[in-house]
C-alpha cells in the first residue's frame, strides 16, 4: 500500500512538473528523456536485452513523433532541417529496432546530443516568463520562441 500512494504521489509530482513548466523547459525536458532512452536502449543492445531495447527505442521514437508535431516549420528558418533531422532519426530508431542495430542507437545519439546541448544553451538566453493569471484560457502566454507550441 505504502509503494502505491508514494507512486502515485510520484506520478501527480511529475504531472504538476509537466503542467507548469514552459515550453523551453519542456522542450528540454524532452530531450533529456529521448536521450535517457537512447542510452538505455544502446546499453540493452549491447547486452542483447532487446525487450527492454524495444521499449526505449519505442518510447524514443514517441519523442521524436511529438518534437515533429510540434515544430512549427514557419517559426524560423532552421525549423525545415531540423524537421529533416527528426525524419532521419525516426527512421534509424525503427532501423535499431528491427534490426537490432546498436550503431543507428548511437548514430541517433550522435545526431541529437548537439541538437540537447544546444537547446539547453538556448532556454538560458530566454528572458525569464510572465505567468498568465490564473483565470486565463489563452494558451498564447505559454508560447514560447522555441518554434514549438
Amino acid at each position: 500500500m505504502m509503494n502505491t500512494t508514494v507512486n502515485a504521489q510520484r506520478s501527480q509530482y511529475n504531472r504538476d512538473v509537466i503542467l507548469s513548466a514552459t515550453p523551453a523547459r519542456l522542450l528540454t525536458m524532452l530531450y533529456d528523456r529521448l536521450l535517457l532512452d537512447l542510452g538505455r536502449a544502446e546499453a540493452a543492445q549491447l547486452a542483447s536485452n532487446w525487450t527492454v531495447s524495444t521499449e526505449n527505442l519505442l518510447h524514443a521514437q514517441d519523442i521524436i513523433a511529438e518534437l515533429s508535431s510540434s515544430l512549427d516549420v514557419d517559426a524560423w528558418d532552421g525549423a525545415d532541417g531540423l524537421l529533416a533531422v527528426y525524419s532521419y532519426v525516426s527512421n534509424a530508431l525503427i532501423s535499431a529496432n528491427l534490426d537490432r542495430d546498436v550503431e543507428r542507437t548511437r548514430e541517433s545519439i550522435a545526431l541529437l546530443e548537439p541538437l540537447r546541448t544546444a537547446w539547453h544553451e538556448a532556454a538560458v538566453q530566454l528572458p525569464a516568463p510572465v505567468a498568465a493569471p490564473a483565470t486565463s484560457t489563452n494558451p498564447d502566454w505559454a508560447r514560447g520562441n522555441l518554434g514549438i507550441g
